[in-house]
């Protein structure tokens, strides 16, 4: 007698085909991620060459002292004073005095695919203080989740305006010390550099961007 005999998936294979899954639905994230980095960054000799002016001209004059600065972001971190201290002088040795600053609040999570949502005070050297939110997704092997407060340094900032568009990070840019970490988004010639202290900081991030806009969004992108 000829029976018919039908196998049970097993767990492993169930979790298998979940994770093929995760990563069909990512790979397009991925793909359109990629491409904005591509189309905000300009070639790596071009950032050289900004990164070279940021610090020998346009931030020296007219933006933010370093004393001020570290000071502003331990008052409002709440930190270790000297890992902040690191953070930001190492922002100034590579670019100079910023020109804008930006404090406030933020939240997000990921589990390889992730989300980031903020919202604070931007303040310009000239004088020009507004309210900004931002929001973007990010993609790479980043799990978890954090919620904290963050200063942000901006550099080479011709217009308060033009805070109001999306910064692709740099890759390879994460700078991590005591608990305080830092990293570089970038536009064109500007350059947002968000410092953020305690656990879950989520600088493993591979590809990802911010987007500033002027009205709250719960849309990442």
């Amino acid at each position: 007698m000829t029976g018919i005999h039908r196998t049970t998936p097993t767990t492993d294979n169930r979790a298998l085909g979940a994770m093929r899954r995760g990563f069909q639905l990512a790979l397009p994230l991925l793909g359109a991620l990629l491409l904005s980095a591509c189309a905000s960054n300009p070639p790596q000799q071009a950032a050289a060459n900004n990164d070279a002016s940021a610090t020998n001209t346009g931030s020296d004059e007219g933006g933010y002292d370093r004393y001020e600065t570290t000071q502003e972001a331990v008052d409002f971190l709440g930190g270790s004073a000297e890992a902040i201290a690191k953070v930001v002088d190492r922002a100034f040795a590579q670019y100079g005095r910023p020109n804008a600053i930006i404090k406030g609040e933020e939240g997000g999570g990921a589990i390889v695919v992730g989300v980031r949502y903020g919202m604070g005070e931007f303040v310009a050297k000239s004088g020009v203080n507004q309210k900004v939110y931002w929001q973007g997704p990010s993609i790479g092997w980043d799990f978890g989740g954090d919620a904290g407060r963050v200063f942000m340094l901006v550099y080479n900032l011709p217009d308060p305006e033009l805070i109001f568009q999306r910064f692709a990070g740099v890759s390879g840019s994460a700078f991590l010390v005591g608990g305080v970490g830092m990293h570089y988004l970038r536009s064109q010639s500007i350059v947002v550099a968000p410092i953020r202290v305690g656990v879950g900081l989520r600088l493993g991030a591979g590809v990802g961007y911010i987007q500033f806009t002027q009205e709250k969004s719960y849309n990442p992108f």
